[in-house]
């Protein structure tokens, strides 16, 4: 009799980029609140604060030669060679991103062809049925391209899978909004392989919510918070006060879900991973995950944290975040053969999920 098949992940890779841009390069700029009025704060003190609640002290960018399918590119196949694996013998290479490629000297996205097609075509992949489609899901568009692999692996309708998450935030902020020092630059990706087991390894569960009947406009693009702003550009605009009250709540209720289909409690649990986009919400939804469960406190570096120095990716901060994990380069963050891990995300939409993962024992 045949076991069930599994999607375990047998390699990752990331690309991050190489400008680093510090808390102290916005002490330049104008800064305007959303009815366009000007702050009378000083920026020292915009920014003292900004790095308090965000916990983000830099964040990296792209070169000016460098669009998302390109960095994506670099990512995959960081993931192949980590696999091991030829990436002819892929099943689909998804790509999750919310922008499309945005050049430096002109902020349009191009979503034709698909940065997926893009990505396979810089991969060299010439096998037709290697299906290769992108996925705009908000920030939590990598964990749902998992999800989507981990349906096809247990359906039998594909073996091997590659999941991209790539943005270029840096293209598409306003200037002249604090929340544009949360936004930064990356791509990170792995490959999902069916393994067949005779107990559960790889991914074990997942949830996902959309609120988009409440949430749908928390995340929006709309023009830039100076009214003399002289370009028609739009940017990403953010009610970040309504999202980070709602996520509190929303997040570890999905995590929860997610965690009761796999049969575990949140005790079993030994690192949650969640996306990179505010410190203190991250540590205020691991705390309330964990008074899901009737328990005051989780364990001391239970949730490694990159958003200090990577600042807030969207797609590519889970994937980064695990390849990093993953290659031995955070310290005193090591991932264990026989864990659990629980990947958690939300973004633009409203969107969020989560996927409980074991790493294999073999």
């Amino acid at each position: 009799m045949d076991h069930p098949s599994y999607a375990v992940i047998v390699g990752s890779g990331s690309y991050i980029p190489t400008r680093r841009i510090r808390n102290e390069d916005f002490l330049e700029h104008a800064f305007y609140d959303q009815d366009g009025t000007r702050l009378k704060k000083m920026n020292a003190e915009i920014i003292r604060q900004f790095g308090r609640i965000t916990g983000i002290q830099e964040r990296r960018y792209v070169t000016d030669d460098l669009v998302a399918s390109d960095i994506a590119a670099f990512a995959g196949q960081d993931a192949l060679v980590s696999s091991g694996i030829d990436g002819e013998t892929l099943d689909y290479i998804i790509v999750a991103h919310n922008f499309g490629d945005i050049r430096a000297d002109n902020r349009r996205s191009e979503f034709v062809p698909t940065l997926a097609s893009r990505v396979k075509h810089r991969l060299t992949i010439k096998n037709p049925s290697t299906i290769a489609y992108d996925l705009p899901f908000g920030c939590a568009g990598w964990l749902q391209g998992v999800i989507q692999a981990d349906t096809y692996i247990r359906n039998g309708s594909a073996k091997r899978v590659l999941v991209i998450g790539t943005e270029t935030l840096s293209r598409i902020s306003d200037p002249h909004d604090r929340d544009s020092m949360i936004y930064a630059d990356g791509a990170g990706a792995v490959v999902l392989e069916a393994r067949q087991r005779d107990t559960p390894e790889g991914v074990l569960s997942h949830a996902t919510k959309s609120y988009a009947a409440e949430l749908a406009y928390v995340l929006r693009m709309g023009k830039s918070s100076n009214p003399e702003y002289s370009h028609d550009h739009l940017f990403l605009k953010m009610n970040g006060r309504k999202l980070y009250e709602y996520a509190l709540k929303a997040v570890p209720q999905t995590m929860k879900e997610c965690l009761d289909r796999s049969g575990l409690s949140v005790t079993a649990v030994d690192k949650v991973l969640i996306h990179q986009a505010n410190e203190k919400m991250d540590e205020a939804i691991l705390r309330n995950l964990f008074e899901l469960y009737g328990l005051s406190s989780s364990p001391k570096d239970m949730m490694p944290m990159t958003i200090s120095w990577l600042g807030n990716s969207s797609v590519a901060t889970l994937p980064t975040l695990y390849d990093l994990m993953h290659k031995g380069k955070l310290t005193d963050q090591v991932l264990q053969k026989g864990s659990v891990i629980v990947f958690a995300s939300m973004g633009a939409g409203v969107n969020m999920n989560a996927v409980a993962y074991k790493i294999p024992t073999a």
